[in-house]
């Protein structure tokens, strides 16, 4: 049998669509669940947090990625490599802090909201707030702590998604006393 042309770009947005119908039911579950939107956002940010960090294992192993030296080559990874694997997008890094510790992730096309719109009852509702998590969590395992916060949003009017990344501080690992 001979295959046809196209075929694996039609699977990959089928996945897509698949993925993101899926999240949408999540959320919609998470707001039945839960009394208020911030209650949500913050179910949304541990989902997100647990999944990075099961999910850095995979994306060292299969981007054959090494340690980052500063938090700008950190960034890049994440935008050219980290969300082109997993969500098929290369965000924009702007606005970095003067001290190089803060910069904005800029999303033109969020794969996560396709299909999506706020009700009016859910204006505090940050839709996409897995993704914080899922960052965050990443970066804990590989000894960075950060700040991640969604500064705009699509969904809300806004022209772009920004995601907002603030470095706070090396991880040590601590040794149990007298292991090396």
């Amino acid at each position: 049998m001979s295959r046809q042309g196209g075929r694996g770009t039609e699977s990959k947005k089928m996945n897509s669509e698949l993925f993101t119908l899926t999240y949408g039911a999540l959320v919609t579950q998470l707001c039945k669940d839960y009394e208020n939107d911030e209650d949500v956002n913050k179910q949304l940010d541990k989902m997100g947090y647990n999944i990075g960090v099961r999910l850095i294992e995979d994306f060292l192993a299969r981007s054959s990625v090494g340690r980052c030296h500063d938090f700008r080559e950190t960034a890049d990874v994440i935008a050219k490599i980290a969300f082109k694997m997993y969500l098929g997008i290369t965000p924009s890094i702007t606005n970095w802090s003067p001290g190089g510790d803060e910069f904005s992730l800029i999303l033109e096309n969020n794969p996560l909201v396709d299909f999506v719109e706020l009700p009016d009852n859910h204006s505090t509702l940050i839709y996409s707030n897995l993704l914080c998590g899922v960052l965050r969590g990443a970066l804990e395992m590989v000894q960075m702590a950060v700040d991640v916060k969604f500064v705009q949003d699509t969904l809300k009017g806004d022209s772009v998604t920004e995601i907002r990344m603030k470095f706070i501080r090396r991880i040590e690992d601590n040794l149990p006393a007298g292991e090396e």
